[in-house]
């Protein structure tokens, strides 16, 4: 990989999840199936980092957290505070746009049963580095799930030890950069009430409060 290579759209650095995706588009012939792109500003106050594209989600849109159940609390929220023009985010050429804030994936590619291996991981894990690396001190980052929490602290070097998940954690980094965490918006923890929209819009109002000092 050559230095700072933020995305890489034809990868197939990982052949399960290469060939995965050549199957993906043989039984979805409209789907985008391959590495989705990070979506949103190239300028960044906020970067929010998922876990790995859903099969019917960004998967089939080629765009994060979009045609799918877990974006639905995602953007209303990013409407709600002021980062989205629209609550609803429905296609990649829709009218949707993110204003200082851009949303990225742990893992780039849309892996079987939703579940990335370990070297898959660490493969992708490369272009979050090289993300992370390119945007400023003062960046505020969001983790969306244990899982990317912890690929952005593999990303900068750090030990995954030294800075414990937690729902609305918050964890400054030595560059400078500040981590909060939050559970995923999935479904599940939607629905089972381990993530509720207070909970969510309350992690959003510290990150506010944190970008305003």
């Amino acid at each position: 990989m050559t230095p700072m290579q933020t995305f890489d759209s034809e990868c197939r650095r990982c052949p399960r999840l290469a060939g995965f995706l050549d199957e993906v588009r043989i039984r979805h012939p409209g789907y985008y199936a391959k590495p989705v792109p990070p979506f949103g500003d190239e300028a960044p106050q906020l970067l929010i980092v998922g876990l790995a594209p859903g099969m019917h989600g960004a998967n089939r849109t080629g765009r994060p957290f979009t045609g799918d159940y877990a974006g639905v609390l995602l953007y209303e929220t990013l409407h709600k505070f002021g980062y989205a023009n629209l609550p609803v985010s429905v296609a990649a050429d829709d009218e949707l746009r993110l204003t200082g804030c851009r949303i990225t994936n742990a893992v780039k590619c849309l892996p079987p049963e939703n579940k990335p291996t370990g070297d898959e991981m660490k493969v992708c894990n490369r272009f979050l580095a090289d993300e992370l690396a390119s945007l400023p001190n003062d960046l505020v980052i969001l983790a969306l799930g244990n899982i990317a929490h912890q690929a952005v602290l593999k990303a900068q070097q750090l030990k995954v030890g030294a800075y414990k998940f937690g729902h609305a954690a918050r964890h400054v980094l030595p560059g400078g950069q500040v981590l909060y965490d939050s559970y995923h918006c999935s479904r599940y923890n939607t629905q089972t009430r381990r993530l509720t929209e207070s909970m969510f819009h309350a992690v959003f109002e510290s990150i506010n409060a944190e970008l305003r000092r």
